[in-house]
């Protein structure tokens, strides 16, 4: 109930979806009298059951309102089905950051991780066509033993999620110098290091921007402020890319004539940098999986979501991203005392 597009969208992409892989079920939550006429129109009754909740997430809902108001709202059921076993993943186009916020409340995070955070898939030149990068924006901050437990789920979802055996890990830098970057960064780096043959990855070091749509890395790992800009950035590039080919090619009647004989290539294209075709991030670090659609996708772009969220629940992705943390002790403080000698005392630090 959340998008910018309205639950008309929505439903269309559920339609999408359904026509493509028939084994999937919906649970649909929100106004059953606005959701009904929706879920009919597409013929849709034998794989939508309507869960009727009378309040939804605005977008312009803050966070702290909903943890305290939100019971009774669209999201919040839809979450707690994840909780009570009742479905396998929740798909939303609504206020992420509520999101985020309910599920931490009702699904709470897998015991060790400190941080959750939202992995997206990137656009690139390896084989499988997509990196992995994250944090792109469950949280701006991120210190040293967050960024290695970022490293750590967002290998296993590049194994579950890509298929890939052995992922390559990059952190995400300012130059791939060892001596640049804040502090945080410089000790991630080692940390991330010196855990590559037990994680069975590997670890490229730091990478630039310019390395995220790359073959040289798998998965970039970065803080959610940086990430977040990144994915934003990227996406406004692709749409003004898109528009540039556009106005290029109806600019004059040869251009319109080259465009017609070359409508095939131009097509892959505009399907290889169509956002929607990798919309959505997934929340990792739940005791569930929640998957953030855009909350201005299309029927296109929720079917998209819909896949990711399927095969990972196909995959178990879950409960191997669970046991994967929890062989890892990555303390939040160490605790252990080291004497420091100056000449006439001893202090413990």
């Amino acid at each position: 109930m959340g998008g910018d597009k309205g639950p008309g969208a929505v439903v269309a992409g559920l339609s999408m979806s359904a026509a493509k892989n028939p084994d999937i079920r919906f649970l649909v939550f929100g106004p059953e009298a606005e959701l009904k006429p929706l879920v009919a129109k597409r013929k849709l009754e034998g794989v939508c059951e309507i869960r009727d909740v009378a309040e939804v997430v605005r977008m312009e809902d803050k966070p702290s309102h909903v943890m305290r108001n939100g019971k009774g709202t669209s999201m919040w059921a839809a979450i707690d089905a994840v909780r009570e076993g009742d479905a396998e993943a929740v798909v939303s186009c609504g206020n992420t950051g509520a999101l985020m916020a309910v599920s931490m409340i009702r699904l709470r995070k897998l015991p060790g991780i400190f941080r959750p955070a939202i992995a997206c898939l990137w656009p690139s030149r390896n084989p499988g066509g997509f990196n992995v990068m994250l944090d792109v924006g469950a949280d701006i901050r991120a210190d040293a033993k967050d960024l290695l437990q970022y490293a750590l789920m967002g290998g296993s979802y590049a194994r579950n999620g890509l298929g890939l055996d052995r992922p390559r890990i990059g952190l995400l830098n300012v130059g791939t110098e060892e001596t640049k970057g804040r502090q945080e960064i410089r000790e991630a780096h080692d940390l991330i290091s010196d855990v590559v043959e037990d994680a069975k990855f590997d670890f490229v070091g730091f990478v630039e921007g310019g390395d995220i749509p790359s073959d040289r890395v798998d998965v970039i790992v970065t803080d959610g402020f940086t990430g977040n800009v990144a994915l934003k950035t990227g996406e406004g590039t692709a749409s003004l890319i898109r528009e540039f080919l556009s106005a290029a090619f109806g600019a004059t009647f040869l251009s319109k004539f080259a465009a017609l004989l070359a409508i095939g290539s131009l097509k892959r294209l505009s399907k290889r940098i169509d956002p929607r075709q990798v919309n959505g991030g997934v929340f990792l670090g739940l005791n569930g999986t929640v998957v953030k659609s855009h909350g201005s996708a299309d029927a296109t772009g929720v079917s998209a979501a819909i896949k990711l969220a399927f095969k990972l629940a196909e995959s178990n992705f879950n409960e191997r991203l669970a046991a994967r943390v929890a062989s890892f002790k990555t303390p939040r403080q160490d605790t252990s005392k080291k004497t420091i000698k100056v000449p006439g005392k001893e202090q413990a630090k």
